[in-house]
């Protein structure tokens, strides 16, 4: 007759995933919280530069203030979105076994991002913290996405244009170098994320008004 009780193998398996999912949520929690820091204002605030909400585009995100605060406020705001997504994804990578789990706590900064508790649930349009974020996960992939970012802005000057190429390609950059299903659903949920954030660029490029890197517009 078969014993009611679980075996402790079971006992122990069924603590290892409890233990999991907590550990996922408090890394979802905090990858939201430090993906809701925008340092965009903080490093502006920090070098006593204007605060990128009120001028330019009036975004949050590396290209605008590198664009109307220069080349040392943007590279380290570019530092600060693109490293906490970093951390967090290398984390998720390091410190959870499922799957589902690991993209979710990589997911979570890119959210934290876009929108941000701290500016009213809005935020910036996360592309540098979704490059940090898929380096964590996978450097070679990550580096994929970041050369080709810079490849499309070097070819034809607009930051805008090397996002939506990178993400653009995301998905398919999954397929052919992960056979994690899991990974290509975070890929197809983070590139939709991107070029919906980028609608209003679309709109400019497709008209030719988007402004370029180095042009002193208002475009992002």
């Amino acid at each position: 007759m078969a014993s009611s009780k679980a075996s402790p193998a079971l006992l122990h398996t069924i603590s290892l995933t409890m233990e999991e999912e907590l550990f996922c949520l408090l890394l979802v929690m905090l990858g939201y919280a430090m993906g809701a820091i925008p340092f965009g204002i903080v490093v502006s605030k920090a070098l006593n530069l204007p605060d990128p909400r009120g001028v330019g585009s009036k975004n949050v995100g590396f290209t605008n203030v590198l664009r109307v605060s220069g080349a040392k406020a943007g590279v380290l705001t570019l530092l600060g979105d693109m490293g906490k997504g970093w951390l967090i994804g290398w984390a998720a990578m390091h410190w959870l076994q499922t799957e589902s789990f690991i993209m979710l706590a990589a997911l979570s900064p890119i959210i934290g991002h876009i929108f941000s508790p701290f500016l009213a649930f809005k935020g910036g349009k996360g592309v540098a913290t979704a490059l940090g974020s898929v380096l964590g996960l996978s450097p070679s992939i990550g580096t994929l996405l970041l050369l080709i970012w810079l490849g499309a802005v070097s070819i034809w000057r607009y930051s805008s244009g090397g996002a939506l190429a990178a993400f653009g390609l995301f998905p398919v950059v999954a397929i052919v170098n992960e056979q994690r299903q899991e990974f290509l659903i975070f890929a197809i949920v983070v590139s939709l994320l991107i070029w919906i954030k980028h609608k209003d660029n679309i709109v400019r490029l497709w008209k030719g008004t988007e402004g370029k890197i180095g042009q002193k517009t208002l475009a992002t």
